[in-house]
């Protein structure tokens, strides 16, 4: 009996769960995972609008998920990414090298932000590496700090949209699986801001924020059929068939823009490197408007498509697997910030 119940304690010590909890203007995004040895299960995910109050919301989040630590991420013009070209040294050495080096790569100064780099490649041609500078604005932080604490959760790690959106992508697409895909764009429209990211062989090589994004056409809706918010938002993901037409020429203008931001951002990669963009992925709520792959592929003139965040996971035998299907396309950042046990 007591060889049973001691590998029993073996079994859970060596469990771990983790929870990623993206906070968006519109809605908070949770997903859990349980690891267990090679093994990632999501066992819990939750979107709980976030207009109303915020702590609260956090407080019923961590009832639900009966845990004390969170992983989060933040964007918007408060952080920066930067990939940079560094004389090839170790992981000590960048560190010292980082706040001389990021002074001139970064738009803020040093003293009001939190810096971090990573080394993404180091055998780059003539004794150089390629590394991922990373500046947040310390008020941003503690800003966010505060919330979560408040709610009574600790903070494990704090990531970028970005980073965390690359992670998921990276975990669940390897490059085994899309060889002819080598360069692809990750393209995550948020209610109030689309995260872009550029992949070559899975190494991101650039980042930035758009601020065009899902609230942007809900607004071109409301204007031409003078609806309220909610009816705007059902008319943009579900129109009915003798509004569709009208419901596409109301955001074209507005898609039409973001594509010209998502094209310049290529044109700027494919100046600097000698591979194109293939592939375009879409996340984030607002990618659920009804016709936003085909009017992209158009303006853009790539394949565009969706993905599954939670491909290369099992999940466990109590997830609403219907609920998830339909949340699928929100959840990809959550599910970066989760893969951090």
């Amino acid at each position: 009996m007591k060889m049973i119940l001691d590998k029993i304690k073996v079994q859970f010590a060596k469990e771990k769960f983790s929870i990623g909890l993206d906070i968006g203007t519109s809605a908070v995004k949770v997903v859990k995972l349980r690891s267990f040895k090679d093994e990632k299960e999501l066992c819990g995910f939750e979107i709980v609008p976030s207009l109303l109050d915020l702590t609260d919301v956090l407080k019923k989040i961590k009832i639900l998920h009966s845990s004390d630590s969170v992983n989060i991420a933040v964007s918007g013009s408060q952080t920066v990414i930067r990939y940079v070209n560094f004389p090839k040294m170790n992981a000590a050495e960048l560190r010292q090298a980082l706040k001389f080096e990021a002074q001139k790569h970064i738009p803020f100064s040093l003293a009001e932000v939190n810096l971090d780099g990573f080394i993404l490649r180091d055998d780059l041609p003539d004794n150089k590496m390629l590394v991922l500078i990373a500046a947040v604005k310390k008020e941003l932080i503690s800003q966010r700090l505060k919330i979560i604490q408040d709610s009574g959760f600790h903070v494990n790690l704090i990531d970028i949209d970005s980073v965390a959106l690359a992670n998921a992508f990276n975990f669940n697409f390897p490059k085994t699986d899309a060889p002819e895909h080598k360069t692809v764009a990750l393209l995550n429209i948020g209610a109030s801001v689309s995260n872009l990211n550029i992949l070559e062989n899975e190494i991101p090589r650039l980042s930035r924020d758009i601020h065009i994004a899902g609230n942007n056409f809900t607004e071109k809706i409301i204007d031409i059929f003078a609806v309220d918010f909610s009816a705007a938002e059902k008319l943009k993901i579900s129109p009915e068939p003798d509004k569709l037409n009208k419901v596409n020429a109301a955001v074209e203008s507005v898609l039409a823009n973001l594509a010209s931001e998502v094209r310049t951002s290529f044109d700027y990669y494919e100046s600097q490197s000698s591979s194109s963009v293939t592939k375009i992925y879409l996340s984030g709520g607002g990618s659920r408007f009804n016709q936003l792959k085909s009017m992209l592929n158009h303006f853009l003139n790539i394949e565009v498509d969706s993905w599954d965040p939670f491909k290369g996971i099992k999940i466990a035998q109590d997830i609403d697997k219907d609920k998830l299907k339909g949340s699928l396309d929100q959840l990809a950042i959550a599910m970066g910030l989760a893969l951090h046990s």
